[in-house]
Parts: structure tokens; C-alpha cells; sequence
């Protein structure tokens, strides 16, 4: 095998170097560029709906640990693992939810330059972190004038392995600003936005938000087979680019032995977009969930479970792990008589 390898790495030396396809040469993939306005635009469209669905939709959150729960009155189940969780024997202190627990922020660091040197440990505080969709977005192409990139209009010049020079681009004219291709939407703040007047207009806003919601998801996985996203192995730090950066804050199991430094890997949409999942609510005017009955009560990301009960339709992917085919019994007794 090494043989071969080095029979092949002799033919390559005579041989000219294959051209290298964007987005690895610099260039960016123009067919994307919709979908990354489309993306950018249904996070913007996800945030705005979603304050003002909280408005109608009570959504509360434990004050001790990351816990969630969509109805009026929280589940009475004994999970919280937060500080001091055993003095109040894994009971949960539910106060109301906010935007940050339902989308959880997920930052990154802004590249001037996606295939420039990588952050290092001296620079993690002067470079600005974003959302790190919306820094997948800005890679994607598009442009957002307080966050200015570098976009090439040549691709760049392989002279190594690792290394590389921009091509010349003085005889090119100058680049003419140009209007976005889809018109880009901007977060409203909590102050403009106003309850739905009647049930129609929250079924509207709902099933537009889950729209929004699985348009970002699918949206942002198409671009994440071309754009790569890396994500540290032992904790969420997540990086958009090609390789991770050397920033030594990764604070996880043994980081004493790594030197703080992140084990990077490839990411998954997850990653990016953490769907937190939360206990799935069958009848919100109805009995509260019981803790005897857990095993018959299936779960939702936040986004679904709040739509379904703002009235929008349960989409067939999530069906499952909702458990709507399951018939919960009315109390302990007739659960027991299930066989």
C-alpha cells in the first residue's frame, strides 16, 4: 500500500493540478446564494413569530436548569439536575420562557476570510461571534454591510498543500454594489410586536412559523453539504469554516490534558440548530400531565409543540416521537390494566 501510494504521488508530480471547485477555491457557489437569503430570512421570520406567539402560547422554563415546558402549568416530572436539585428532590421552579430557552444561541466566529489562517488563541476576544446560522449564511453569500468578507472573483492559486496566493484580480473593474437578490428581513423588537387579534390569525402565525421553522432546518442542511461546519466532540462550540479554530476555551471533560483546546469534528444539523425537545402536551385545556403516566406521553421540539398548540397540523415526521397513535389511560388504575 505504501508502495502504491508513492507510485501515485510520483504520476501527480508530472501531472497538472486538477482545478479545485468552489467553495475550496475561494469562489462562491452561486446556485446557493438564493437559498442562503431564503435561509437568513426564515430565522428572522422564526424570532418575529415566535415572540409574538409567546404572547397566546405559555411557554415556561425552570429557573435551575435547562428544562422546558409548553402549557399553562409545568410537567410534574422529576428531572432537573441544576444546583441544589436534590434538596428539591429533582423538582422543577418553573418561571416564564423567553425566546433565548426556546432557540438556543448558538454563536460562532465571524471570518473575514473562510480559507484565511485560523483564530487564534490571542484574537478569540477582537473577533465579533455571531448566530452561527447566520455566519453559514454570510459564507453562502450573503452580504450584510456590518459584517463585511472577503468574496473573491478568482479562484485562488494552489502552490501547496496548505498553502495558497489570490490570484490577480487589478485588471477585473471595480465591484459594483449590488442590491440583494431577496429582499432581507429584519428582527423586530419585543415592543412592536402585538398578540394575534383572534384564533384564525394565530392559526395563520403558526403554521407560518412551522414553515419557517423546517424551511431554516432544510435550508441550512443543503448548505452544510457544501459549506463546512465543525463542532467541538466534548462540548457545543461550533465553528463555521473549514477547519476549526485554535482558541483553547473548551472548558469539557479533561480539558486540562488537550490544553483547553476543541477536539473538532463534522457537525450535523443539530448542531447548529438544536431542536429541543420537550414533553408533548396531547390536550393543553385539558388534565395536566401526570407523573405516574410518563410512559405514555411522547416528546416534540419546542418550535412544533408550540405551533400544535397555537393550532397548526402536526407534520408527519414528527408523529412519531409525539406518540399520537397512543391511547393515554384517564389514571393510574387503568394504566395498570394495559396489557
Amino acid at each position: 500500500m505504501r508502495r502504491a501510494a508513492r507510485e501515485r504521488l510520483k504520476k501527480r508530480k508530472d501531472q497538472p493540478r486538477k482545478p479545485v471547485s468552489p467553495p475550496k477555491n475561494g469562489l462562491v457557489v452561486k446556485s446557493l446564494i438564493p437559498l442562503a437569503y431564503n435561509v437568513f430570512n426564515a430565522r428572522i421570520t422564526l424570532i418575529n413569530n415566535l415572540k409574538t406567539l409567546l404572547k397566546v402560547v405559555p411557554v415556561l422554563a425552570c429557573g435551575w436548569c435547562g428544562e422546558i415546558h409548553v402549557g399553562p402549568v409545568g410537567h410534574p416530572f422529576k428531572s432537573c439536575k441544576g444546583p441544589n436539585s436534590s434538596m428539591r428532590k429533582g423538582h422543577h421552579e418553573w418561571t416564564n420562557a423567553t425566546i433565548e430557552d426556546i432557540l438556543p444561541p448558538v454563536e460562532a466566529y465571524h471570518l473575514f476570510d473562510r480559507l484565511g489562517k485560523r483564530i487564534s488563541h490571542d484574537e478569540r476576544f477582537s473577533i465579533p461571534r455571531i448566530p452561527a446560522v447566520v455566519e453559514l449564511c454570510i459564507q453562502a453569500g450573503v452580504e450584510i454591510p456590518d459584517l463585511p468578507t472577503k468574496r473573491r472573483r478568482k479562484p485562488i492559486i494552489r502552490i501547496g498543500k496548505k498553502e495558497f496566493v489570490d490570484a490577480d484580480e487589478s485588471e477585473l473593474p471595480d465591484p459594483i454594489p449590488e442590491a440583494p437578490i431577496i429582499p432581507m428581513l429584519t428582527e423586530l423588537p419585543d415592543s412592536q410586536t402585538l398578540a394575534p387579534s383572534d384564533d384564525e390569525e394565530k392559526l395563520l402565525l403558526a403554521e407560518e412559523t412551522l414553515q419557517a421553522w423546517e424551511k431554516m432546518r432544510h435550508g441550512s442542511k443543503k448548505l452544510m453539504r457544501v459549506y463546512p461546519v465543525r463542532v467541538c466532540g466534548y462540548c457545543p462550540e461550533v465553528h463555521v469554516g473549514p477547519t476549526g479554530h485554535k482558541a483553547q476555551n473548551c472548558g469539557e471533560h479533561k480539558h486540562q490534558q488537550r490544553n483547553g483546546q476543541h477536539g473538532w469534528q463534522s457537525a450535523v444539523l443539530d448542531d447548529l440548530i438544536p431542536p429541543r425537545y420537550v414533553w408533548h402536551v396531547p390536550n393543553a385545556d385539558g388534565r395536566p400531565l401526570q407523573r405516574e403516566l410518563i410512559s405514555f406521553y411522547g416528546k416534540a421540539p419546542v418550535v412544533v409543540e408550540i405551533c400544535v398548540q397555537a393550532g397548526a397540523n402536526v407534520p408527519e415526521q414528527y408523529k412519531p416521537t409525539m406518540r399520537l397513535d397512543v391511547g393515554i389511560p384517564l389514571d393510574v388504575r387503568e394504566a395498570e390494566m394495559v396489557v
